[in-house]
């Protein structure tokens, strides 16, 4: 007996039957204890000729969505649309509007391509499904005006209140290096840089964001460990590469995250392997297996390796993205693969509606 929300007057009963029960039992990487289990069933329809299924979903995942209709396809011959409805949950409760989750993104050590994975991460999330926003909270080095390509934007503000943040392909951005020149933000001593971020992060008035990516200065120093602190950051990410030396400083990163209490969803490898487009040899360049030894000796997740592509330095100096370059590429595949598995894993670790849901305290650091 098929229940109610899978029964539709347009869509034959013994269809009904076989996309309920394969709903029920599917399971996949993004969706471990199934989809029916975080997922919401609001309609099932025959909408101009497609049967159609509306789901209400938590965490961006469109990808994942349409995996599941193309194995239901292959498994039973029928062809289902996936029409979502994204309703991100809000992980930890702060004062800033605007905004649900905030997650930051790290690397112990500048070189590592940390700015370059934020923004493609923003891109990779929003094909996802999700309103993404970028806060480039570099203060000494902002290079996310020139990897989105808006050096030249000019920042306003409707009440003289709040700033507007620059919107560039549907992503919020806000950085020092739109405010200010370059060499003045270099001088800051730390409690001015401190002040000048919480600024722009508080003053923006940000539109409705599912995630606000922060890209964090390298390093794990006084103004590192004060951003962490004083942001409601709802989860950080840390980008390393192979080699040793930029491992063992995302090893203090990872416990500098951990001293304030803010969880770490896993490391991403970046350079991790490079891919011979002639021969089709994979060469690691600077090691391997660093990534995955790092997440174990911590006890967090490898959540993706990206190759060391010339492709993506090139995109990322002429303010552009691999996601919007080329949507159908490998690495744009790979990007949207570790964006949706960051979602969910913010997501299953830290379900709004479970009793562990955390409301921010701000501490002040002596």
């Amino acid at each position: 007996m098929f229940s109610k929300l899978f029964s539709s007057k347009s869509v034959p009963k013994e269809q009904q039957v076989i996309i309920e029960r394969f709903y029920q039992g599917y399971k996949s990487d993004i969706f471990p204890n199934g989809i029916a289990s975080v997922c919401e069933v609001i309609k099932l329809s025959n909408v101009d000729g497609h049967i159609t299924l509306r789901l209400k979903v938590p965490f961006a995942c469109e990808n994942e969505l349409q995996v599941f209709a193309e194995k239901l396809l292959a498994e039973h011959q029928l062809s289902l649309l996936i029409d979502p409805e994204l309703d991100v949950i809000q992980i930890k409760k702060h004062q800033i509007e605007g905004i649900k989750n905030i997650i930051a993104i790290s690397s112990g050590k500048g070189g590592v391509g940390k700015s370059t994975t934020t923004v493609n991460l923003a891109f990779a999330l929003q094909a996802q499904g999700a309103r993404v926003g970028i806060l480039d909270a570099d203060i000494y080095g902002p290079s996310i005006p020139k990897m989105l390509g808006i050096e030249n934007s000019k920042v306003s503000s409707n009440d003289g209140k709040l700033m507007n943040p620059i919107e560039i392909n549907d992503i919020s951005t806000m950085s020092i290096g739109l405010l200010v020149d370059k060499s003045e933000a270099t001088v800051w001593r730390g409690p001015m840089a401190s002040r000048a971020f919480e600024q722009i992060l508080n003053e923006t008035a940000w539109q409705e964001l599912d995630y606000l990516l922060v890209d964090m200065p390298p390093g794990t120093g006084d103004i590192q460990l004060t951003l962490a602190q004083k942001v409601p950051v709802s989860a950080a990410i840390i980008i390393t590469t192979p080699q040793d030396i930029a491992l063992d400083d995302a090893a203090k990163g990872i416990a500098m995250f951990k001293k304030v209490d803010v969880p770490v969803l896993g490391v991403i490898e970046n350079m991790s392997y490079h891919f011979c487009s002639k021969c089709g040899e994979k060469s690691h360049l600077f090691g391997e297996g660093g990534g995955e030894r790092l997440s174990k000796e911590f006890d967090t997740k490898l959540i993706g390796q990206l190759p060391l592509d010339i492709s993506i330095c090139q995109n990322a100096d002429k303010g552009k993205s691999a996601l919007l370059e080329n949507s159908a590429g490998d690495i744009a595949i790979q990007y949207r693969r570790i964006a949706a598995k960051i979602a969910a894993d913010l997501f299953y670790q830290f379900d709004a509606r479970s009793p562990q849901t955390s409301e921010i305290l701000f501490t002040q650091i002596d």
